[in-house]
């Protein structure tokens, strides 16, 4: 590169970046986009009822069963509600969590409680989820503790997931509430608004980006899930194992499944876009 060139590059260091960034984020680019191209491609191809071969005829019929075969729609709306509940548990959880490491805590118990909120993270997904189903299976630690347990279902898939996926929850909550000045909060105290009015006012527009952030996180890693269901969901099925089990058996139908996923996460994803809250984070 001529000295100009590195002049120039110099006064502009987000070219600087997007140089170094270039390579890296083009072949995630290309491996993300052609990962779809290939389950796109797979879903529109059939299978040989006798050999078990993918055959590659294009049809639309694998679409067709996804769309129109009540099996579908009820685990879809099934996955959905799960997801949904999921977040909505984390974002009640991660709030006061969040509030009290932002605004209430000293600066040393803050970090401690960051690193408390990560910990969880460096174990094994597996092992949290078998120890949720030693804590809700009949005779288990909920029962004998409290005297009663949801047993294996989807209330137990709803409290394993919640449990794995609230760290994505509040360290954004905790990240946007750091970002709220305490004069804003002082304010809004001194002109008579009571701590409720405070937070609607002040304290939810300023975190929202930071919430929908979260949310992104909580919504698709349980859209996405197969295991835990597997694990603590009985004889529940969600799009995640159901999409498992089919790839064994009819790999087309599965990537068409898996498909009908993809989408529900880009619409949900169009609609955070709307909100405008994804160009404020």
């Amino acid at each position: 590169m001529t000295t100009a060139g590195a002049a120039y590059l110099h006064r502009h260091p987000r070219l600087r970046l997007a140089g170094v960034l270039g390579a890296p984020l083009t072949w995630l680019v290309v491996v993300y986009l052609g990962s779809l191209s290939a389950l796109l491609l797979t879903s529109l191809w059939t299978q040989d009822s006798f050999t078990a071969e993918v055959v590659r005829i294009w049809t639309l019929d694998n679409f067709r069963a996804v769309l129109t075969e009540p099996l579908y729609h009820e685990v879809l709306l099934r996955t959905v509600s799960v997801a949904v509940a999921v977040t909505l548990i984390d974002l009640a959880l991660a709030l006061p969590i969040a509030f009290y490491m932002a605004k209430v805590a000293r600066p040393r118990v803050a970090k401690l409680l960051v690193v408390a909120c990560l910990m969880p993270l460096w174990a094994s997904y597996l092992i949290k989820a078998y120890a949720w189903r030693l804590l809700v299976i009949k005779d288990g630690v909920f029962e004998h503790t409290f005297g009663g347990s949801p047993g294996l279902g989807l209330v137990a898939v709803v409290m394993t997931l919640a449990y794995l996926w609230l760290p994505f929850m509040i360290l954004p909550v905790y990240a946007g509430l750091e970002r709220v000045p305490d004069s804003h909060l002082e304010a809004s105290e001194d002109l008579g608004g009571r701590p409720w009015r405070t937070f609607r006012s002040v304290v939810w527009p300023a975190i929202l980006p930071s919430v929908i952030a979260g949310s992104i996180f909580t919504f698709s890693l349980s859209l996405g899930d197969y295991i835990s269901v597997n694990i603590v969901g009985g004889t529940s099925q969600m799009l995640g194992n159901l999409i498992y089990a089919q790839q064994t058996l009819d790999l087309p139908i599965a990537a068409a499944t898996a498909t009908l996923s993809v989408v529900v996460m880009a619409i949900y994803m169009l609609l955070v876009r709307r909100t405008g809250a994804l160009d404020r984070l």
